[in-house]
């Protein structure tokens, strides 16, 4: 690893900023992918959740954008509006401790238009948010998409998918033919790299692949159910827990907002986040989480995808991922710096091979609980 991030020849206000932060010294993926960025070259970067993708391409972009100049020089992409306002956040905070003023301004769908174009008058340094939006305002000129010299894709698997590739390319193809282009992800599928090789000009490709290991500061363990009584058990879980922080993980974003409504009937604290809600709704529900107003909330994989919530205390998966790599990715929101988390996954019958598979693949053990007389017990059953 590097001493320190001055190595890189960065601004000495960056590394002020980071210091401010008690970021030291940089992870894997930044120590290998940002001197390329600064050299302008095109990248495509996988790493784990939680390794430092955002500074990776933040620190590069803040370190070439001329700042005396009135107009937009960077582009960062993403699938989910709670990421593009997590990235917004930390632009603003890394300008306000490195004292470089840096503007930037978050585009996404279902929000007023007129008040995102007198926002872009102000000619903003870098836009983060959502294709789709960005294109409508590129067509409608509010956006001179030939100033930018660097375009992120941000969970680029999902930005290349069948669902969104068609309008992030549109976007591409508005820019300047060398214009850099900048793909980050934790997975990279070989279908999502054939996509970006149509856009992509002789890139570095990153991969950090070590061997990535589950916290052993966390729990695991599972509870058997049938499908029809997996809400009950996790409503008696959390009245015995009281968990200060937790995420609830189901399969469908679609039945999000169902499994919300059930939750509160029975006068838990819950909200959700999914595609569905207005951006009011999604932000306040983030809000309220991290304040610890509420202390549930409930998401798909896609919705939680990138997000950085500091103090989850607890992972309850209502449905088991499809993919154990996402397994990795939700228990990962706990236990992180040391801290203690616990991981419960409510599964029926035909579920226990899966739990089987996870415990080999990742080297933890998952314990068999029941709930006794109020009490988190071991199960009693014999585990098939």
């Amino acid at each position: 690893m590097l001493a320190s991030f001055d190595q890189f020849g960065l601004n000495e206000a960056l590394v002020a900023a980071l210091k401010q932060e008690g970021i030291l010294e940089p992870t894997a993926i930044q120590e290998q992918t940002i001197p390329f960025i600064l050299e302008n070259r095109d990248v495509v970067g996988q790493s784990e959740t939680g390794t430092g993708k955002t500074l990776a391409f933040l620190l590069p972009i803040f370190q070439k954008i001329d700042t005396q100049k009135r107009e937009t020089q960077a582009m960062i992409l993403t699938p989910t509006h709670e990421l593009a306002i997590q990235i917004q956040r930390e632009i603003e905070n890394l300008s306000k401790d490195s004292g470089l003023a840096v503007t930037s301004t978050v585009i996404i769908g279902n929000v007023n238009i007129t008040r995102q174009i007198e926002k872009l008058k102000e000619k903003q340094h870098i836009i983060v948010g959502s294709s789709g939006r960005i294109l409508e305002l590129i067509h409608k000129k509010k956006i001179t998409s030939q100033t930018i010299k660097t375009i992120v894709l941000d969970e680029a698997d999902r930005l290349l998918d069948e669902n969104n590739s068609q309008s992030v390319k549109a976007v591409i193809k508005t820019t300047l033919s060398r214009t850099q282009l900048l793909l980050f992800s934790a997975t990279l599928p070989s279908v999502t790299l054939q996509r970006a090789a149509e856009l992509l000009k002789n890139p570095e490709v990153i991969r950090v692949t070590d061997k990535v290991m589950i916290a052993p500061t966390i729990t695991h363990m599972f509870f058997s159910a049938e499908q029809r009584d997996k809400i009950e058990v996790l409503r008696k879980l959390v009245r015995m827990i009281i968990p200060s922080r937790a995420l609830i993980f189901i399969n469908k974003s679609e039945e999000i907002e169902k499994m919300v409504e059930n939750l509160k009937f029975h006068g838990l604290e819950v909200e959700g986040i999914y595609g569905g809600a207005s951006k009011i709704n999604r932000r306040k529900a983030m809000d309220e989480f991290k304040s610890g107003k509420i202390s549930l909330l409930v998401a798909s994989d896609l919705a939680a995808r990138g997000l950085d919530i500091k103090g989850i205390t607890h992972i309850f998966n209502l449905d088991l991922p499809e993919d154990p790599q996402l397994y990795l990715h939700r228990v990962g929101r706990t236990g992180r710096a040391g801290e203690s988390g616990i991981a419960i996954s409510i599964v029926d019958f035909k579920q226990i091979p899966f739990i089987k598979r996870l415990e080999s693949m990742f080297e933890i053990s998952i314990s068999h609980k029941e709930m006794l007389q109020g009490k988190i017990v071991d199960s009693r059953k014999k585990r098939p």
